[in-house]
């Protein structure tokens, strides 16, 4: 264990000397407060050490001491429904130790070495095993059935195993390796700065379904898929993550808070354990994990959070869980890489970023994926990002965003315009993709209805042709436009406010399931096709376009899920009826 002193200190930073016996990301112990720091340069047995806590105070020459080892997260029953900091310290279990304040140096284990948990054995002593095997699952919470696996290091045959009551340290299986007694507890460590392995990783072809139509219809992501919600202040970033962590369809969620106001991170911890779980009926905190790392925490503790974040949602991905993780927002972490770099006088790249932002950015998104899991039963396990990058202004063109979206497959742009309008979610179709959408269009033909992508293609269309046809009402005004153009006008306008607006706090619009969106979709498609076929056939604009089944057709999405088909069949036919009344009319 390599000690040293402290010779130079600047912020998060601290230069200590006399540490050649220690290694690149170690975490240390800086001064006699125990301050926790990670080493992130070596120069002889000279360390710069990132410091996660508030160095003020500090003074040259005392003692800086390693651990050893890396920066390491605990894994085990007790994540679900814990707040931790951005270095897994456990916040609830603090404030009852030290009280609201956040004191230095405080030292308490992440997950509880006093709570015992129900273990069931589902191997038997002689079993062989193997890194990734489940040995005995632990009910967590009511939702969450916690799988205890074998270290992806351990391989070998069962010993002894055990039925009953224990704490996360207490043995529960012992197994025989090169003649060797491994025992097997219900936590693991595992580094945060390395993924967690597996056997193979799948093809992005099954979708993430998140109940929000601009996403599910428009821009899909896979499950395992990556995504980036860019946008400015006040555009609904957080809003839109929240709705996602509520209504995708993931078995877990881990909330990032990276650096974001506290106020925002506030509104997580009150609204969280209050939302009711609409795939489990319980509260939602049943199955997430949240990372708080305000803004007013200290800066280095950033980047800290990211991968404290990814790998707890890795470990649950291993049990052959979808885990669903929002990072809000990875601009924050970025501006603590910016800091440290300053600080160790690199070389600046882009607006004072460091010259490998792009790398350590892609390091983070890569160990998303869809994959089989190691272990003898193949479990089928996914990992899906989607992170807030909060550009300065909404300016994308900033390093952090052009970074990202070299990166990800979706890019779901904010508009704050969009926003002003009180149109949410405020993602702009015009600038927004999804690269995994011809590979999910299979899906949702074979799932969903044969001609979803279709309808898709036919709805992006109009919108693009809406764009292109409003810088010429802009000119010279909507009476210029043929009829033909009009009725685009209105089937565009009818996509934009009856499909792609959706009110999060409305208890039907909040989520649409994909059967309902696909009727949503063929209603506006057949109403501007068998309209445009009437207007061929000598019927007025004026009439089509103040037919009452306009408004059946704006109200369809607050028709609950039950009464979908019917209240479908039945707009169809009103559609059919008033087109026939409106050309009879004019041929009057």
């Amino acid at each position: 264990m390599s000690k040293g002193t402290i010779t130079k200190i600047s912020g998060p930073l601290v230069v200590a000397s006399g540490m050649r016996d220690a290694n690149m990301f170690d975490v240390v112990r800086v001064s006699d407060d125990r301050l926790i720091g990670e080493i992130i340069e070596m120069h002889g047995d000279r360390a710069s050490i990132q410091v996660y806590e508030e160095t003020s105070g500090l003074g040259t020459g005392e003692p800086v001491e390693s651990t050893g080892v890396p920066l390491s997260v605990e894994l085990g029953p007790g994540l679900i429904s814990s707040i931790f900091d951005g270095i897994q310290r456990p916040l609830e279990e603090i404030m009852r130790l030290t009280g609201n304040s956040l004191k230095r140096g405080i030292e308490v284990p992440s997950l509880s070495r006093e709570k015992k948990w129900a273990f069931e054995p589902c191997v038997k002593a002689g079993d062989t095993v193997t890194g990734g095997d489940v040995i005995g699952t632990v009910q967590e919470t009511d939702v969450v059935v916690h799988k205890i696996m074998v270290p992806p290091d351990v391989r070998g045959t069962v010993d002894t195993v055990f039925r009953g009551e224990f704490t996360v340290e207490e043995t529960v299986c012992t197994v025989v390796s090169n003649g060797n007694k491994i025992p097997l507890t219900l936590m693991q460590r595992w580094p945060v700065r390395k993924g967690r392995p597996y056997a193979r990783k799948l093809s992005p072809d099954m979708p993430l379904i998140t109940g929000q139509r601009v996403v599910d219809a428009l821009f899909p992501i896979a499950k395992g898929g990556v995504a980036a919600i860019p946008g400015p202040f006040g555009s609904g970033k957080t809003v839109t993550q929240h709705q996602l962590a509520k209504w995708a369809e993931a078995d877990i969620v881990v909330y990032i808070g990276c650096g974001e106001r506290g106020n925002e991170m506030t509104d997580v911890l009150n609204e969280f354990p209050e939302l009711i779980d609409p795939h489990t009926g319980k509260s939602l905190m049943e199955r997430t994990v949240l990372i708080a790392n305000t803004s007013d925490m200290p800066v280095a503790a950033r980047e800290a959070s990211i991968y404290t974040g990814i790998t707890i949602a890795e470990y649950f991905r291993d049990m052959g869980y979808s885990v669903a993780l929002m990072a809000d927002s990875t601009s924050r972490w970025a501006e603590a890489l910016r800091e440290m770099s300053g600080r160790l006088e690199e070389m600046p790249g882009e607006e004072g970023y460091p010259a490998y932002l792009g790398s350590r950015l892609a390091q983070f998104y890569e160990r998303a994926g869809r994959v089989v899991s190691l272990g003898s039963d193949k479990r089928e396990g996914a990992l899906s990002v989607i992170g807030a990058v909060s550009p300065p202004g909404g300016d994308i063109s900033e390093p952090v965003s052009q970074a990202t979206l070299r990166i990800v497959k979706v890019f779901w742009g904010l508009d704050s315009a969009l926003a002003y309008k009180r149109h949410f979610p405020a993602i702009n179709w015009l600038t927004s993709y999804s690269l995994y959408a011809d590979s999910l269009g299979p899906w949702f033909n074979e799932h969903v209805a044969r001609d979803w992508t279709e309808l898709r293609s036919r709805m992006m269309s109009l919108l693009s042709d809406e764009a292109a046809l409003d810088e010429i009402v802009k000119l010279v005004g909507m009476d210029a436009l043929s009829a033909p153009d009009r009725l685009k006008m209105e089937a565009a306008r009818s996509i934009r406010e009856d499909f792609l607006h959706q009110l999060a706090f409305h208890e039907v619009d909040t989520y649409t399931s994909l059967k309902k969106q696909h009727c949503m979709m063929k209603l506006v498609i057949d109403f501007y096709d068998k309209a445009l076929e009437a207007l061929n056939g000598g019927a007025d604009i004026e009439r089509i376009v103040k037919m009452p089944v306009r408004e059946a057709i704006g109200r369809f999405k607050y028709v609950e899920e039950t009464g979908v088909i019917d209240e479908f069949e039945t707009i169809e036919a009103k559609l059919d009826a008033e087109l026939k009344e409106a050309s009879v009319k004019e041929e009057d």
